[in-house]
């Protein structure tokens, strides 16, 4: 009765799920005992201005600049993730949006000229250990999933002029677009001005420069394009 109960609510925000088999009573007590836990943290949210009741933080979980942040509904933020929303525009969440353990989210990490934003749409999982930074702006379109350690840095560093320091000679900004409905594997890195289209999939390990269409298969370094879907 319990199982099918919980069932019926996970299966509210995502009709497909079923509980593993395997999956018993002890097991089931443990998670909800979990999920009761990153909800009450959530509720600290309140004490920003933030009235949405359907934020899940794991344990560490740390926020920066709160006010600029737009939290969708059954958004799950892990254990140990960092947010820090200093930008022009706020960091926003879709709903039943997941961010792995570990990870962090940087619209900006300079005070002298701060990024722009970050954008992740509905239903969209990201894994583990994962740098979203938004310099040039960052957008995840919906329903993407997303292996561990993706990184993405949508700005570069300047380095024309050999007679000055790199790190005096600034920054320039595109931005990444990542599409609808793709599956990113672990370990890849987009690099500033990529835009990926919609319904691709990009290999682990693989390093995106330049722009892919939509129904991409995606791999290699530097990224080429493998075949289409």
């Amino acid at each position: 009765m319990l199982q099918y109960t919980l069932q019926s609510i996970i299966q509210l925000k995502n009709p497909a799920f079923r509980f593993d088999p395997s999956i018993n009573s002890r097991r089931l007590f443990y998670l909800i005992k979990e999920k009761l836990g990153c909800w009450l943290r959530g509720l600290k949210l309140v004490l920003h201005g933030k009235w949405n009741t359907k934020v899940f933080l794991g344990k560490g979980v740390r926020l920066s600049y709160t006010k600029n942040i737009q939290f969708g509904q059954w958004n799950q933020i892990e254990d140990h993730v960092h947010i820090s929303a200093l930008g022009k525009h706020p960091i926003q969440f879709g709903n039943n949006v997941r961010i792995g353990a570990f990870s962090r989210i940087i619209t900006s990490t300079s005070f002298n000229n701060i990024g722009e934003y970050i954008r992740i749409g509905n239903n969209v999982g990201i894994g583990e250990f994962a740098y979203l930074g938004g310099g040039g702006g960052l957008s995840i379109g919906n329903d993407c999933i997303i292996g561990q350690y993706l990184s993405c840095h949508p700005e570069n560093h300047k380095f024309q002029d050999p007679t000055q320091l790199i790190r005096h000679q600034g920054v320039s900004r595109k931005g990444i677009h990542i599409g609808n409905n793709c599956w990113i594997g672990a370990k890849v890195t987009l690099l500033d001005g990529v835009t990926i289209g919609d319904n691709c999939v990009i290999a682990a390990g693989a390093v995106i420069t330049n722009s892919f269409p939509t129904n991409s298969v995606i791999g290699g370094i530097p990224a080429r394009l493998l075949k289409k879907r």
